[in-house]
């Protein structure tokens, strides 16, 4: 709970809010082990001992959101409880505690019925009335079966990953890079304004890549459109690392109004 207030209140002071980044993003492992008396989520006492909505309370007192992450199958990849059985459930708890970002991830769920889950899920979403941005991993559990449907995709996702989770290592975000060039055909035209391709985080101020492939990463990040989400210590980064991510040019073409993905044209 103190991390990601401390990330907040660092979002603010080092100039990352004005540079247009504006979520911050809990990811697996934060509830308990157990659903409450009533079936709900908790979070788990010990790590977020004033519970999510205190959290959520204190990240938007800086002008900024909140993320939490939940899962369509009967657990998360890390084995807490999984929202199949309780889509409305869930849905209407991180709308009572004021989130603004639900991660659904797609581990522990029969494949054929990824599809049926993530639209029951955003359906869900939507009963409750508030505006939650939905990130999907739709694609990413059912390409190793079949192709999966774009365009459904599209009407019931805010972004969706479509390949493996990013490392903080070059060849990583190249294979990422790789896979994306090699399905654009596929992939590029469903994405634009109101739903996006998600090669997943930003690994930028991190250890594993050099400063030239920090640049590539946020360059090729921009081209394809990503939604910019940075998985790195703020309260610590480089300060070439920082001038980076907050280059003012090349955040405005990940982000620009139009949201044209790029295609690779020639490899060399």
């Amino acid at each position: 709970e103190r991390l990601y207030m401390q990330m907040a209140d660092v979002m603010v002071k080092e100039g990352w809010k004005e540079a247009g980044y504006e979520y911050v993003c809990i990811d697996d492992c934060w509830p308990s082990h157990q659903r409450d008396a009533q079936g709900r989520l908790q979070a788990d006492p010990k790590r977020f001992p004033g519970g999510i909505k205190k959290l959520a309370d204190y990240v938007h007192s800086k002008g900024l959101k909140l993320g939490i992450y939940a899962d369509v199958g009967k657990n998360t990849c890390a084995g807490y409880p999984g929202s199949l059985g309780y889509y409305e459930t869930d849905a209407q708890t991180f709308a009572d505690w004021d989130v603004d970002l639900l991660k659904f991830d797609g581990c522990f769920m029969d494949w054929t019925l990824l599809g049926e889950g993530y639209m029951n899920m955003s359906k869900a979403l939507n009963k409750t009335g508030r505006s939650i941005l939905y990130s999907c991993e739709w694609p990413l559990y059912e390409w190793p079966f079949r192709q999966p449907n774009y365009t459904a995709i599209r009407e019931t996702c805010n972004h969706w990953r479509n390949f493996a989770d990013v490392y903080d290592s070059w060849s990583s975000v190249k294979s990422i890079f790789d896979w994306t060039a090699s399905h654009q055909d596929i992939i590029v035209p469903s994405a634009g304004p109101g739903g996006w391709n998600d090669p997943d985080m930003l690994v930028i101020g991190n250890f594993g890549l050099s400063h030239d492939q920090q640049e590539s990463q946020m360059a090729l990040w921009a081209i394809m459109a990503a939604p910019l989400l940075m998985s790195n210590d703020l309260r610590d980064i480089c300060p070439r690392s920082k001038e980076l991510l907050q280059n003012g040019h090349i955040v405005a073409i990940s982000q620009d109004p139009l949201g044209k993905q790029g295609y690779r044209t020639a490899k060399v």
